[in-house]
């Protein structure tokens, strides 16, 4: 069923790439759980992180701020998988992500560079081919980020979510990258001319 939860965290680092662990390794149950072994994990991790349990746990040498960040990333793979119909399409967007990740490059939004243009901004990242792959302001939106000029600074700010990914085809050739986007992500970058 569920494992203890001491060793799980919901970021690694392997060979210098980001790697998101899903909801699901974050509760750490099968892809094909029953919602009543979910749950089970669920309120294992939950107990196990909790602020009021910590002072009676063996979680003391570890910092708060670990305990509280995986509380709050238990709670959030919960919110998602105790739903049906959320993770239903959680499902989905996971299938997905780990299709597009098989020819995917990983970039990060500092990896990105910025250019105004009217009020939308675009974000590019340059191919091997020599051309672009793009994302602008308006596709940010969308997703539910804001894109905002401060000075001569571009500012961009993550809804408390999960984690998120966007998949960008190269404007010319075959090639596609994966933009990897953390809840706590805020990109602040001199606007290039």
């Amino acid at each position: 069923m569920c494992r203890p939860m001491l060793e799980k965290c919901s970021i690694m680092i392997e060979s210098g790439n980001l790697t998101l662990k899903s909801h699901y390794e974050i509760l750490d149950v099968k892809e094909d759980a029953r919602s009543d072994e979910i749950r089970t994990c669920y309120r294992t991790a939950i107990l196990s992180y909790h602020p009021d349990k910590m002072q009676t746990t063996s979680h003391t040498s570890n910092p708060a701020n670990e305990l509280g960040r995986r509380f709050l990333e238990v709670q959030r793979a919960w919110e998602i998988l105790g739903d049906s119909k959320s993770r239903a399409l959680y499902d989905n967007e996971l299938q997905s992500s780990r299709q597009d990740s098989a020819t995917a490059e990983d970039i990060r939004l500092e990896d990105l560079s910025i250019e105004a243009v009217g009020d939308i901004f675009e974000l590019s990242y340059g191919c091997r081919c020599g051309d672009y792959f793009l994302i602008d302001s308006l596709e940010f939106s969308d997703m539910g980020y804001s894109l905002s000029k401060n000075g001569s600074k571009t500012v961009l700010q993550a809804p408390r979510s999960p984690p998120a990914s966007v998949v960008l085809p190269c404007g010319s050739c075959s090639l596609k990258v994966r933009l990897l986007i953390n809840s706590d992500s805020k990109l602040q970058t001199e606007l290039s001319n």
